[in-house]
């Protein structure tokens, strides 16, 4: 190959990862804390830093460690890092540091999800029945139950942070 190529063209245009992307770009992230100790460290910007936790989390991947690998292995993490290669204590310390940040960041990017329907929240129970209704629950969500829903994601959420944590401290002993 001649010139390098683009990821763009190896990733499906319905994979996930231009959800994450565009929903954490239209973000406030000033609340980010970012290393500026100048100690020629890479500094990695807090969009970036921010969607790929949330795309590895929504895919299973909460060890720093495998998402640091992921960004060399995985075509849509790669494109969604544009190339570079956060190292996991960089993915470690930008969670760590941003907890509360990150926290409501992911709640907004699931809200959104759920509002563009790319995201059902709650089990589904089927037991054949059939019931025919002139309004749809999805459309129909008064103030008490958006309240509701917004809570369960931040539990959900806090879930997958300590099991983002537990991932991360079982390696570090494994050293």
């Amino acid at each position: 190959m001649l010139l390098p190529p683009d990821l763009r063209d190896w990733v499906p245009e319905d994979d996930p990862v231009h959800f994450v992307i565009e929903a954490v770009d239209r973000l406030p992230l000033e609340s980010f804390r970012v290393n500026h100790r100048g100690t020629g460290d890479k500094q990695f910007p807090p969009h970036m830093m921010l969607a790929l936790l949330i795309y590895s989390y929504a895919n299973g991947l909460f060890s720093s460690r495998k998402i640091e690998r992921a960004t060399h292995r995985d075509v849509a993490i790669r494109y969604l890092t544009a190339g570079t290669h956060p190292d996991h204590d960089t993915i470690c310390k930008f969670r760590r540091e941003n907890l509360e940040a990150f926290r409501e960041s992911f709640v907004d990017v699931l809200e959104l999800a759920r509002e563009l329907k790319l995201l059902k929240l709650g089990n589904v129970s089927l037991d054949g029945t059939h019931i025919k209704a002139s309004a749809s629950i999805d459309q129909n969500v008064s103030y008490q139950r958006a309240v509701e829903i917004r809570q369960q994601l931040r539990l959900d959420i806090d879930e997958l942070l300590a099991r983002a944590e537990s991932a991360d401290a079982e390696e570090q002993d494994g050293q």
